[in-house]
């Protein structure tokens, strides 16, 4: 299955409340945390709505 590597770049400091929920649902909290998550509709969504904060490659 193929999988993403997600790193958060940017701050999460004025950020949305609901924007912040989401990094932490990727299990990002501080910059330059990584995460591999499965590459699958909900990883997806959760990338678009943050997709400003981070950075995103296939693992």
């Amino acid at each position: 299955m193929e999988q993403l590597k997600v790193t958060l770049v940017k701050s999460l400091i004025s950020s949305k409340k609901d924007q912040i929920a989401t990094a932490r649902a990727l299990g990002l909290t501080k910059i330059g945390d990584t995460s591999i998550q499965p590459d699958n509709a909900q990883t997806k969504g959760k990338v678009q709505k943050i997709i400003h904060l981070i950075e995103v490659s296939k693992a």
